[in-house]
């Protein structure tokens, strides 16, 4: 048994429409971390509350949550309450890379390139967004995952169709131009100057639809790892993704994903801040590429599990 890790546990289940996938993450994390000796236990963050949490005497945890609850700053803050170790980002930072909207004005104030956007709070907005973007452009939920709350918008047609399937996930929306090209995404591990991007992995999916059911469930999904990319551009994008993981405050372990248009322009679409770690998953396949398995992948970002907020003393009564 790893001594040094204490009792661990893994949470994972929670409430968000990424339920399913996050049970599937943490089971797998939850086994790769048995096999490796760590005093891991499985902690569904549905089915129990954060009084049993705070009792279940876990030196550190594993966060396998993906969406709301668990991926955007609420369950970071109750750790730091708690005093408990976590995997990955903290508060400020998953808060704002749960937010695709906030993610992009800080990369654009950066000068990280991403696609062109819009707000949309309204139907009216829509045709505004067709008058900006042009079509095609896509509507997304901008607080969900796993192409949860997307719809592409092609015409005048799907307007109010895409508004009203995707306003039933977000109150207010991300339109954003469809940029035609090859898709991207990027792991990162670490935290700063450390932080360090793995290969650059090519999704390929039937017609080009990267859905829910092609990301988890279909086999027909191509992948490729690393991209077959010239040398110089790769290593612009890697770099490029540091910068906008280290843009957002982000730490311990994330994944950038990126569009590459026809003439070699990249634009970044957005960051996980707790990715998935399935069979399917791609944090696990660009790691696998620098030859780091899976279960040393699930030890490498537990080691790195911290409380991020100082701890400072309170002001006495008398010094008030």
């Amino acid at each position: 048994m790893r001594n040094e890790f204490g009792r661990v546990g893994v949470l994972y289940g929670g409430q968000s429409a990424e339920r399913p996938v996050s049970l599937v993450s943490g089971k797998g994390v939850h086994e790769a971390l048995i096999s490796k000796g760590v005093d891991a236990h499985l902690f569904d963050t549905a089915e129990h509350s954060l009084a049993e949490l705070a009792a279940a005497g876990f030196d550190r945890v594993f966060i396998a949550l993906h969406g709301r609850y668990g991926e955007d700053g609420a369950l970071q803050g109750a750790l730091e309450l708690l005093g408990i170790p976590y995997t990955g980002s903290g508060v400020m930072a998953s808060g704002l890379a749960m937010d695709k909207i906030m993610t992009k004005r800080i990369w654009i104030e950066q000068g990280i390139p991403t696609a062109p956007y819009c707000q949309v709070r309204t139907r009216d907005d829509m045709d505004e967004a067709a008058r900006q973007l042009g079509y095609p452009f896509i509507l997304k939920a901008p607080h969900e995952g796993s192409t949860l709350g997307l719809s592409k918008v092609t015409g005048p047609q799907d307007l109010f169709v895409a508004f009203d399937d995707v306003s039933r996930f977000d109150s207010e929306l991300l339109a954003e131009k469809f940029v035609v090209g090859r898709e991207l995404t990027v792991a990162i591990l670490g935290k700063g100057d450390t932080a360090r991007a793995f290969p650059i992995i090519e999704i390929v999916a039937p017609d080009g639809k990267y859905d829910f059911e092609h990301k988890y469930v279909s086999d027909e999904t191509q992948y490729h790892c690393p991209a077959d990319l010239p040398e110089d551009l790769a290593a612009s994008i890697r770099q490029t993704c540091e910068k906008a993981f280290a843009a957002v405050g982000c730490e311990g372990w994330g994944r950038v994903d990126v569009m590459l248009d026809r003439d070699n322009r990249y634009f970044l679409l957005e960051i996980n801040t707790s990715p998935g770690m399935t069979p399917h998953s791609l944090v696990p396949m660009g790691a696998k590429a620098e030859g780091v398995s899976y279960a040393d992948l699930c030890v490498q970002i537990l080691a790195q599990a911290s409380c991020k907020i100082q701890r400072t003393q309170p002001v006495t009564e008398s010094a008030l």
